[in-house]
């Protein structure tokens, strides 16, 4: 399993934050990883949604299926990964001072055994944590 954690620190309150992040399918704008979203739900927000994710990591594209497991408006969006790779995310918004929010993007992701499997989640670990850096840093650019 690899278990992947980023942070950095948002200018703006976690109120705002959130009205962005509850727009899944505007993560493609900020995500390098993330070419598409479609959503496979009725419903495009909350708990209970669900959508296939396009994702590029240099030559490798696979479909993730994703299901949002966690909606707690201006706090936590939690996601449960049930395709090729399966896992947990969740994206964690803590107010600071001078209205600014630290954004924490935690993932255990478990790779299928002709990835890899144990040693896959070795070899990705750090080429995901470097492309989950330059999203955050995307994500920043969004509230400056």
């Amino acid at each position: 399993m690899a278990h992947i954690v980023v942070s950095t620190v948002l200018a703006a309150p976690p109120g705002e934050v959130w009205a962005d992040l509850s727009n899944i399918a505007s993560h493609v704008e900020w995500m390098a990883d993330a070419a598409s979203i479609r959503f496979t739900s009725d419903r495009t927000d909350g708990p209970g949604t669900t959508f296939d994710c396009e994702t590029r990591v240099g030559p490798l594209s696979l479909t993730d299926h994703m299901e949002i497991t966690r909606w707690e408006p201006g706090r936590r969006m939690g996601v449960r990964h049930v395709g090729i790779v399966t896992g947990a995310g969740e994206f964690r918004l803590k107010p600071l001072r001078r209205g600014r929010t630290k954004f924490t993007w935690d993932e255990r992701l478990v790779f299928p055994w002709w990835m890899g499997g144990v040693v896959g989640s070795v070899v990705a670990a750090p080429v995901l944590k470097a492309i989950w850096r330059r999203n955050l840093r995307n994500l920043a650019d969004r509230f400056t």
